[in-house]
């Protein structure tokens, strides 16, 4: 659950945290040291979390080693004393700190197998590829600990466990934002996440999946918008690496009860239950935007038969996670949400197909258009989509909110007024002159099923005299036209190939 912060105390620690990347920045790869930062943050906090547990316990119990001991081995997570940052800090002079970081490691791990398992195992603090020879790799090490040991994590004084949590965020997405779009692959920004949880509305008793959690961001602000805690949550992730992070950051935002898989969604699923794919209630999700080669030689021996409307081309997964989505929400009341990029909504071929059935079967409830530059890494604008398996109205709402942001240098992003008005449309489910309008199955279905917001939302002033017949017309060659030019491009790489 969220709780209130200190905003003076959360804007510390983020900065303190980010100068200590200063040890690394202009040497190593972002996408490379980020892991280094974000695991030393992680122990420092477990470290100064079980130092305050230790004196509250001295306290309470004096010099009662053993049920001071007792006690801690009943504490949420354990670290055993000799792999605490204190420990490690005061060996920060040794030859093979390296070593000792890495063997700490494997002690909490071991110590917290059922929480932490793997989350390590992407790391390697006495790498020579990644942190140098010997002797630049230990002087860095030295810095990177003296650098956090001008924290104090203890939770006496920093108080909720979210202010570590979303130094995590702060920290995750700087690191995207310094890494461009190897850095964007794993994370969503907080409030295109804020917007997706609440459009698909999760509540206490459900189970909430994300099929391509990244470092679950999405995860996380879905899980806060259940007052009582009462969910669970899952994802699978094809990035051990990426995986290890949304382990941490379950952890550090208190979600205790998270199952997070890793491995290829499309082409081995893991979520699974009485050999079937597991079924929830909430499914989110901010997949890679038309990934090649995801797997379409093999769909059609899918054990799950989730390509049961059609398979996607190989060289665009977009509608292959849309369509593994869609099959993994519960039947009568599974609700999904995916960003996707716009080519979903009009690209023909057998992406026409899928798109065609889907809306024919009443899953379809929203498309909505967001506006360009909210992504790390790409300027191209997205769309939501969000189907609904309790629908009952067979028309579709479409919302072109691509007009409205709070623009930035290099990062648009939606305020809580734009999110705020987006989920006010999309719950009145009406028509809305120039932002939204509630189209009909039969008008969809004249359009041949085609998406395109502009189709149905008329963002043009009243003062200006249109052919709307004529635009439309445009529109459809415009269309047809890049999917000749796709389909040519298609067949010089097959002739390259072979």
């Amino acid at each position: 659950m969220s709780h209130l912060v200190d905003p003076v105390r959360q804007k510390e620690i983020n900065e303190v945290v980010w100068r200590a990347c200063d040890t690394f920045r202009g040497v190593i790869d972002p996408a490379n040291y980020k892991d280094y930062i974000l695991v030393m943050l992680f122990v420092k906090y477990l470290s100064d979390f079980r130092k305050d547990r230790l004196e509250s316990l001295s306290e309470q119990f004096g010099n009662n080693a053993e049920m001071i001991q007792r006690r801690l081995q009943r504490e949420r997570f354990i670290v055993p004393e000799h792999a605490t940052f204190d420990a490690l800090y005061s060996a920060r002079d040794a030859d093979n700190i390296g070593e000792r970081i890495n063997h700490a490691l494997d002690e909490i791990e071991e110590a917290n197998k059922a929480k932490l398992s793997g989350v390590f195992r992407a790391v390697d603090f006495n790498s020579e590829p990644i942190l140098g020879e010997t002797k630049e790799r230990n002087r860095r090490l030295k810095h990177l600990l003296e650098d956090f040991a001008s924290l104090d994590l203890r939770p006496s004084r920093i108080g909720s466990i979210d202010i570590i949590g979303n130094c995590y965020l702060y920290l995750i997405s700087n690191f995207a934002s310094d890494a461009g779009k190897k850095g964007g692959e794993f994370y969503t920004p907080n409030d295109v996440a804020r917007l997706l949880a609440r459009l698909v509305a999760p509540k206490s008793g459900d189970r909430i999946c994300d099929p391509a959690c990244g470092s679950g961001g999405l995860l996380i602000e879905a899980f806060n918008l259940v007052p009582d805690g009462n969910c669970s949550v899952y994802g699978q992730e094809v990035n051990g690496g990426t995986l290890a992070l949304a382990k941490m950051n379950m952890f550090l935002h208190g979600i205790d009860n998270a199952r997070l898989e890793w491995c290829d969604t499309l082409n081995n699923p893991k979520l699974i239950q009485d050999d079937r794919l597991m079924r929830f209630n909430v499914v989110i999700a901010n997949p890679p935007f038309s990934l090649d080669k995801w797997g379409a030689e093999h769909a059609s021996e899918d054990k799950f038969n989730r390509f049961w409307r059609g398979i996607p081309p190989k060289s665009k997964g977009d509608w292959a996670f849309i369509t593994n989505m869609v099959e993994t929400a519960l039947e009568g009341e599974g609700r999904v949400g995916v960003i996707a990029p716009h080519g979903v909504l009009f690209r023909g071929g057998s992406e026409g197909v899928i798109r065609r059935k889907m809306i024919e079967e009443n899953l379809l409830k929203a498309v909505i258009g967001l506006p360009q530059k909210l992504f790390f890494g790409t300027g191209i604008p997205a769309a939501i989509l969000v189907f609904d398996k309790g629908k009952t109205a067979k028309d579709v709402l479409f919302i072109d909110a691509s007009q409205e942001f709070i623009a930035g240098t290099k990062q648009n992003r939606l305020g809580n007024e734009q999110i705020r008005k987006i989920v006010q449309v999309f719950e009145s489910f009406e028509t809305v002159a120039k932002y939204a309008y509630r189209a009909p199955f039969k008008q969809v279905e004249e359009n041949d099923f085609n998406l395109n917001i502009p189709r149905y939302v008329d963002r043009l002033d009243d003062e200006r005299t249109v052919d709307l017949e004529a635009l439309h017309s445009e529109i459809n060659d415009l269309e047809k036209k890049l999917t000749e030019v796709r389909h040519t491009i298609q067949v010089h790489l097959q002739r390259l190939e072979s």
